[in-house]
């Protein structure tokens, strides 16, 4: 094995998927979901720095093949589970999530299956933008709970007809309400938008890899 540069940001990526959860351990929010927000982005740039590095500097190697799929579904899946247990449970959150939660088990339980064979099943490149739409989607989620948490913190204390006059646009918006709602509804929108494209693109893909694997599940006669 080669422990490159390539790889040891994979590595680094990989570690910092557990940490996303971690972070809401140790931190009370808002402050949780500005360094989740961070921490993912952070993550999720490594992620194309260490192809870009392994490709122009000729540092593949087995162990960097290995461990980038993993990395990159432990980062989607355990940011996916934070944001879910985090949010209102709205279907419209939970079934994306569970739609691209299915696919990834349901794949890797045919790549265990198939074995060294597995290898010869390409990835296309609609997987590569299924995987760039979940890390920005997830990003603009957790951008909203940012947003969502500093407006319930300038909320408190006012009562709820001052709130309503100022989102109502009724009254001067002297706490900052308005950017605040607007900045969570808009994240909100557009972070299930491109969530719902992901699982769709997730969903997509994942048929593509079964009819090629299909060839390799026949019983022989």
């Amino acid at each position: 094995m080669r422990w490159t540069l390539p790889n040891t940001l994979t590595a680094l990526r990989l570690l910092a998927a557990p940490g996303v959860a971690v972070l809401f351990l140790y931190f009370s929010r808002p402050l949780a979901d500005w360094f989740a927000l961070l921490l993912f982005i952070s993550a999720a740039v490594t992620d194309w720095f260490d192809g870009y590095i392994a490709r122009t500097w000729a540092l593949e190697s087995k162990l960097g093949a290995m461990l980038d799929p993993i990395a990159d579904k432990a980062m989607v899946l355990i940011a996916l589970m934070v944001i879910v247990g985090y949010s209102s449970m709205s279907p419209w959150l939970v079934l994306p999530a569970t739609m691209i939660l299915f696919r990834e088990v349901f794949v890797s339980g045919m790549r265990e299956f198939l074995g060294s064979v597995a290898g010869t099943l390409k990835v296309t490149r609609l997987a590569k933008w299924k995987t760039t739409f979940q890390m920005v989607a997830i990003a603009v989620l957790f951008a909203q709970g940012v947003f969502e948490h500093y407006l319930a913190v300038s909320i408190e204390g006012l009562n709820t007809e001052t709130v309503s006059a100022i989102l109502n646009r009724e009254s001067a918006d002297l706490h900052g309400l308005l950017w605040k709602q607007q900045g969570m509804v808009y994240a909100g929108h557009i972070g299930l938008t491109l969530l719902w494209i992901a699982a769709l693109l997730t969903l997509i893909t994942g048929w593509d890899y079964f009819n090629k694997a299909l060839p390799h599940l026949k019983d022989g006669k």
